[in-house]
Parts: structure tokens; sequence; C-alpha cells
């Protein structure tokens, strides 16, 4: 499945040529142009990874950082910090609000890129070894999808209605025109509902949800 990232600024220049790249090198891109727009899409999708800028209206990115480290289920998600601040002042902070990787602007996307990769690349080795603790702990005499698939899962009004219709075979068209949703939006629901089960495709997330009561 593709990566999952919040990307947020208020420039809309930059908040397009940044999604454009890195929908182009294959992840799937929400931006949101505030902090307040960013705390909600990481609440609702849990991305796999934040970009943000710092100075922006309603709430800027050492709040937005400061309250997604709050909640227990952030605490590893990687932060990258893109804003034109550059003094030792600003970076200490933002490394003490607990981003990854500081880059100042004006900034090479390429640079961003690596970035992204390294941090994405980095985080799957941790939630690789988390899962196998956890499944680990589990009673029982378990394989390890069956041991997997007792993990309960919180999902959001509209993530649980498309898994009901997912459930009933629709595609992401007809999904859509139920919810009165973009295939495109419907995608990064099915994106998000694939992280939160630990599953990797749309069959197992059905099999998933059928065999743990999750749909009826």
């Amino acid at each position: 499945m593709s990566l999952l990232i919040v990307f947020v600024d208020d420039d809309p220049g930059i908040r397009l040529s940044v999604s454009d790249y890195l929908e182009m090198s294959g992840y799937m891109v929400m931006t949101a142009k505030n902090g307040q727009e960013a705390l909600d899409l990481v609440e609702a999708y849990q991305p796999h990874l934040l970009v943000t800028d710092i100075v922006m209206p309603k709430m800027d990115g050492y709040e937005l950082v400061r309250r997604v480290r709050q909640r227990p289920e952030f605490r590893l998600l990687p932060v990258i910090f893109l804003t034109a601040r550059t003094n030792t002042e600003e970076r200490i902070r933002a490394y003490g609000l607990g981003c990854d990787f500081y880059l100042a602007k004006p900034f090479d996307i390429k640079e961003l890129g690596a970035m992204i990769r390294n941090l994405l690349d980095r985080s799957r080795v941790i939630q690789d070894s988390l899962l196998r603790e956890q499944v680990s702990t589990l009673p029982g005499e378990q394989d390890e999808n069956t041991a997997i698939s007792t993990i309960t899962c919180k999902l959001t009004k509209r993530e649980q209605q498309v898994l009901e219709l997912l459930t009933h075979g629709q595609k992401n068209g007809e999904i859509g025109l139920h919810l009165h949703l973009s295939p495109r939006t419907v995608e990064k629901y099915v994106t998000s509902l694939l992280r939160k089960t630990c599953t990797n495709n749309r069959v197992e997330l059905v099999r998933f949800a059928m065999e743990n009561r999750m749909v009826e």
C-alpha cells in the first residue's frame, strides 16, 4: 500500500509543488494550510509521516507537533520541520518538541525526498519490531496472522462506512457515489484502514473485518 504523508504549509505554491513531487515518488499526500487542519488530518487518517512549516495561521508548527506528541499513538510519528526559521534557538526548540529533521527554506526538494525515505525506512523497522513484540506477548498458541487479527482498531465514522461498503464488494467509484466522495478520497480512507488493521490489500482487509466482527 502507498505510504501516507501529511504536508502542512500556508504557501499554496509550496503545497502544490511538494505534494506533486511526493505523489510522483509514489506516496499518498494530504495537504493542510495551517496547524489545526493538519491536526485534524493526523487524528483522522494516522499518516506515516508529517512535514510541517512553523509560521502558519490559527496554529503554528510548534503547537501542532506539541499536540501530536501528546497522543500516545503518535509518539513515533516521523516529523520534519520545513521552515524559513534557521537560527540555532529555533532548531533547539524544534528538536526539543520531537522533530526528526529540520530543513531550512529555500530547500532542495530532492533533499526533502531523501529525508522522507530515510525516516520512513527507519519507521518501518521500528514498527515491525514493535509488532513482533506485541504478537509475542499475546496469549495462546496462535500463529502470527491469527495473533495480529486480535488487535483492536479504532475507526472514524467515515472509515467505518467505507469498510462496510468494501465488504459488500464495492469499488472506489461506487463507494464515492454512495458517500458523495471522490475516488481519490475513498482511496485515502482505504489506505488508512489498511494501516490501522496491519493488512496489505483489500482482500486481507475484508477478511480481517469479518473475522473480527467489525462489520454487520
